[in-house]
């Protein structure tokens, strides 16, 4: 088997792009989903890359597996990446196979390559939380009135805060005002000094300010907020992994069988948190320690086929009607959904 390939970069950077990414709901089998038994698929030898950070994580067994020399149904190399603008261009000029990005990027680039990149599952669901130190907010009504810290203007954050709070009654800059930082180390650095009681954050970062911030708490998970409002089957989807579509036709039967092998490392990281943490920390995706505690909150799936559809094409709907440009200009067509 090829060499995993590694590129120790920045997590912050991933995640304020609305990447990254971790799982209470474990992985879907693939089977049941339009990735089938592979039967008598021909190997294929596939570059995958992921973003460091929560679409990472689920990766790991089958990354180790690869580099360990375990039999599988297909030669991978894996490497990793900071941020998307790195594995963009190398998706579209055919250096990946396969790659993990954020949900909205992935019909960017279906729109841009007109119909080249086809979306194999969702991995990621909601990462987002509203933390606070305090006890004022049990719910998206009593945001209302106040000022939030966050990063991510213009990207996940953003976009997924004001659909829920639109479809709570609410306005972002009207009934609850954000104060936009760059990063969200910035954010956690407000709560810290006492600057700001309530923040926006993704994991890992929540688990990183709790671990600085005294009486921290999670007040909201935007993942359950989107479940109780939306009521078209979407879910809210941070990040998914793409195929270029010469990849898929050459050999479906393989993808099939990656997808197989990608369900089963998902469920492994699910089930065996300290083992998989271990394993995460060990390939510089996040600190293991952190890994361990933030986990269980990181949403980390493998849902394919029509379910997939049903929560990608509606969060996608979700942000056409915030940010036109957020998805390419439109929706993707049927085809970018494999499987489904």
């Amino acid at each position: 088997m090829k060499q995993t390939k590694l590129f120790g970069l920045l997590l912050s950077a991933v995640l304020l792009l609305g990447l990254a990414a971790c799982g209470e709901t474990g992985a879907n089998s693939a089977g049941s989903s339009g990735a089938a038994s592979s039967q008598a698929a021909e190997p294929a030898a596939y570059s995958i890359a992921a973003l460091k950070g929560p679409t990472a994580m689920g990766l790991v067994k089958l990354m180790n597996d690869a580099e360990s020399g375990e039999e599988l149904a297909n030669d991978y190399t894996f490497s990793l990446a900071a941020s998307p603008d790195e594995v963009s261009p190398k998706l579209i000029q055919g250096e990946l196979d396969m790659a993990c990005v954020p949900a909205n990027l992935a019909a960017v680039l279906y729109q841009k390559t007109e119909g080249e990149i086809v979306t194999l599952a969702v991995n990621t669901l909601g990462v987002l939380y509203i933390v606070e130190k305090g006890n004022a907010v049990q719910s998206l009504d009593d945001l209302k009135g106040m000022t939030i810290v966050s990063a991510g203007k213009g990207a996940s954050p953003e976009q997924a805060l004001r659909y829920l709070l639109d479809k709570n009654g609410e306005s972002l800059d009207g009934d609850v005002i954000v104060d936009w930082k760059s990063e969200h180390s910035e954010s956690v650095a407000a709560l810290a000094s006492g600057a700001a009681t309530v923040a926006l954050l993704p994991q890992p970062f929540v688990t990183v300010a709790q671990t600085k911030v005294e009486g921290l708490r999670v007040a909201l998970d935007l993942n359950e907020e989107w479940n109780k409002l939306a009521d078209d089957g979407s879910g809210l989807v941070t990040g998914v992994i793409v195929a270029r579509k010469d990849v898929v036709e050459e050999n479906p039967g393989a993808v099939k069988a990656f997808l197989q092998e990608y369900a089963a490392s998902v469920d492994w990281a699910n089930e065996n948190v300290s083992e998989a943490a271990e394993l995460i920390g060990s390939y510089g995706i996040v600190d293991a320690a952190v890994a361990e505690k933030a986990l269980p909150y990181c949403n980390i799936v493998c849902i394919t086929g029509g379910e997939m559809k049903e929560k990608l094409s509606g969060y996608l709907a979700a942000l056409l009607e915030q940010n036109l440009q957020s998805v390419g200009g439109a929706l993707p067509e049927d085809a970018f959904y494999f499987g489904a």
